[in-house]
């Protein structure tokens, strides 16, 4: 019985050594792995460190890259801004522009629509005054040309012709560029203009056998170079008025000749009258190839009655000339 107690009592001293052996060998095993990794976590981590500085430093060079790109995009957002600002600009005048071209063009509209209106109430009056001057006149009468002070203005090119003399230049100069002006101004516009001396002389050499081109500018110019145009001159107009015939003669235009002068020295009043009807001679209609006006200055009657007799053989011409050219003689009772 004793025997059995004892035997009974080892037993489970022998089973709580071999647990604690178990349970150290397990707290071993924990600390060795412990040791181990504790040994391998410096190179870890060590390795992990260097990777995420490479990292870093490449999100930091895609950074600066980035906001490099993005000042470059402000800027051309901002140029693009401007130029949208400009084009809204643009945009507005143009459409204030139209909006006032949309209105004149609706007043036009409505002017025309008054002309048309009006230009029919004229037709009936012109019809109702043409019946009412035909009652008085009677059917035979026909209407004359234009006039303005007795000269026909239907002409498109003008051509002055001028005594350049010493008395004309001398006394008369200022009223001829009155005169001039004054002429001028009946032909608001003409699509030619020439100017030459009673010898055929130029007064702009350049424009030799040329029109030159009406303008307001160049008739202001015609006038200066005027003022100081002292030629030579045999105070006969004959070879400026046939020099201007051959020259610039064409049948589809309508031509004016204006002489202005103040004395005729030469032989023979028939012979000037037969030269000028020789080169302009009428057509199959009877109308001559261009028109002949003067004007004449009245200088020589200042003078003695022995040199008064050049300004009345000028006068004579002139009224036969323009006589039979179609044209009007214009004597002036003072030369300034």
């Amino acid at each position: 019985m004793r025997g059995s107690g004892v035997a009974r009592r080892r037993a489970p001293e022998q089973f709580s050594l071999s647990f604690l052996d178990v349970i150290c060998c397990g707290f071993g095993a924990v600390i060795l792995l412990l040791m181990i990794t504790k040994t391998v976590e410096p190179q870890i981590i060590e390795a992990s460190t260097v990777n995420l500085e490479g990292r870093l430093a490449k999100l930091e060079e895609e950074l600066f890259e980035l906001r490099g790109e993005t000042r470059i995009l402000n800027r051309d957002l901002n140029a693009k801004t401007e130029q949208l600002s400009e084009h809204k600009e643009r945009i507005a005048i143009l459409r204030g522009r139209l909006a006032s071209a949309r209105s004149s063009y609706e007043s036009l509209q409505t002017q025309n629509a008054s002309d048309v209106e009006i230009m029919g109430q004229l037709a009936q009056a012109r019809q109702s005054l043409t019946d009412e001057m035909q009652r008085l006149l009677g059917l035979r009468y026909q209407p004359k040309n234009q006039l303005i002070g007795g000269i026909p203005v239907d002409s498109e090119y003008i051509i002055f012709v001028i005594d350049t003399s010493g008395s004309m230049y001398s006394y008369a100069w200022g009223r001829v560029l009155e005169e001039i002006d004054a002429t001028l101004s009946i032909y608001p516009e003409v699509k030619g203009i020439q100017v030459m001396n009673d010898m055929g002389n130029y007064l702009f050499p350049r424009y030799r056998g040329q029109w030159i081109e009406d303008s307001p500018a160049r008739r202001r110019s015609i006038l200066a170079r005027l003022r100081n145009w002292n030629v030579f001159s045999n105070s006969s107009p004959v070879e400026g008025i046939t020099t201007a015939i051959r020259t610039f003669y064409d049948p589809d235009k309508k031509i004016s000749i204006y002489v202005f002068g103040d004395e005729f020295t030469g032989q023979s009043i028939e012979d000037v009258v037969d030269i000028v009807d020789g080169i302009n001679y009428e057509d199959a209609t009877g109308r001559r190839r261009v028109r002949i006006h003067a004007v004449g200055f009245p200088v020589q009657f200042i003078r003695s009655e022995a040199q008064q007799t050049t300004g009345i053989r000028f006068a004579t011409l002139m009224r036969e000339l323009t006589r039979r050219n179609g044209g009007t003689f214009v004597a002036l009772n003072d030369y300034r």
